[in-house]
């Protein structure tokens, strides 16, 4: 399909609807939430009431040619609180790596569970990094033995930092099936939370996104039947003995549904960039020093104007990746990771100037700039780290195994 930066007319009611739960429902209950710390449950009960939740609206998201859907509703969430809206959208990472990795029949058992319904609102997790393998991924430690006499996998370790950790119903687990081939060793397994063996002790008290839990994930010999394993054990199998012989094989299942989700984590930074930017924008028109607006100083209408183009040209990173990802074209130069990188380092950058141009007011809790700031730190480390963008670039543009 042609690119164009022209949003058709499915793609504007997305982007107006998401807008509008944001003004509405969103922002008004921010501080709240970010200053209790927990689950916004009820916020996610209207979000699946108006069908803004769900395996749905990810099913229609997915069907988008373009892929601009994802980053649309991603950027207009998280332009109403990143806590909040990584709470509503911390499901889909779960319920994309089971379509990434799953069988027909996996994807419709398990995505649904991942979400539940409007009446009884249900959550997933995705569990990978570990405390010592974070984007470091091929240094992953928690295993997965098959136990050919009962068919069932028996899982052992610890995840970290998972999104929806300790409230989710569904996780998706990355694990080590065989040491010795290294990242492509690995397999993927969807299960219920509440299965023997899995503990989630405590929560995270976090910098940012507060609304959104986070916790460590402990799994002590759980045992998980065949069924389990995302793709089955003959895909499995026939990956494993292909690795062996030095031969290619399909991408390691982690990684693969970290490329498919970036650009929306870069929409993410951006919507939380657009936000500190417009209050800032409006709070300069507002704001009276010596008798005058302070937008009129040229000192504070430039740095607006390269605040506005910055998160530009962040944006059309991230639509361009989606739109690439969604055509199957190659990331040649890593454009995948480029729209990451760049987006997390604007919204670090933006609310960080928007806080300057409030000044003492910006750096109170009375004003949101600084919890925007606060959130917009996750950008540069989660699904991959400002440096591990970097050399997932010079490792593509080079053509060399950087370290």
């Amino acid at each position: 399909m042609a690119f164009s930066l022209a949003l058709s007319d499915e793609q504007q009611q997305l982007r107006d609807w998401a807008h509008a739960f944001s003004q509405q429902v969103i922002r008004p209950a921010a501080f709240d939430w970010d200053d209790r710390e927990e689950t916004p449950w009820p916020i996610l009960q209207e979000a699946a009431g108006i069908g803004l939740y769900g395996d749905d609206i990810l099913m229609t998201l997915l069907s988008d040619p373009t892929g601009q859907g994802f980053p649309i509703l991603a950027e207009e969430l998280f332009w109403g609180d990143a806590g909040i809206a990584l709470s509503i959208m911390g499901s889909t990472l779960a319920a994309v790596g089971i379509i990434a990795a799953g069988t027909a029949e996996q994807i419709a058992h398990w995505v649904p569970q991942c979400y539940g319904t409007d009446k009884d609102v249900k959550v997933g997790a995705f569990c990978s990094s570990e405390p010592e393998a974070g984007s470091d991924v091929a240094n992953m430690l928690t295993t997965a033995k098959y136990d050919q006499a009962s068919d069932e996998w028996l899982i052992s370790g610890q995840k970290a930092w998972v999104t929806n950790g300790g409230v989710a119903d569904v996780l998706v687990v990355q694990a080590v099936v065989e040491p010795s081939l290294g990242t492509r060793g690995q397999a993927a397994f969807a299960m219920s939370a509440d299965t023997a063996g899995i503990a989630a002790p405590r929560k995270l008290r976090k910098h940012g996104v507060r609304a959104s839990n986070t916790a460590d994930i402990f799994f002590d010999g759980v045992r998980v039947p065949g069924s389990a394993l995302l793709g089955g054990k003959d895909k499995l199998d026939e990956r494993l003995a292909r690795a062996r012989e030095g031969r290619k094989t399909s991408r390691q299942p982690a990684m693969a549904t970290f490329e498919l989700s970036r650009p929306t984590v870069g929409a993410m930074a951006v919507g939380v960039a657009r936000a500190a930017y417009e209050y800032a924008l409006d709070y300069a028109k507002e704001r009276v020093v010596f008798g005058r607006p302070i937008i009129e100083k040229q000192a504070i209408s430039f740095l607006l104007a390269d605040i506005a183009t910055e998160i530009d040209a962040a944006r059309l990173l991230v639509r361009r990746a989606a739109w690439m990802g969604a055509t199957g074209q190659k990331f040649a130069s890593a454009e995948g990771s480029m729209s990451k990188l760049k987006a997390g380092r604007v919204a670090v950058w933006a609310t960080e100037r928007a806080i300057q141009i409030l000044g003492g007011n910006g750096y109170t809790r009375e004003y949101p700039v600084e919890r925007m700031h606060r959130d917009a730190k996750v950008f540069d480390i989660f699904e991959g780290t400002e440096q591990i963008q970097q050399l997932v670039i010079a490792r593509s543009i080079t053509g060399l195994r950087l370290q």
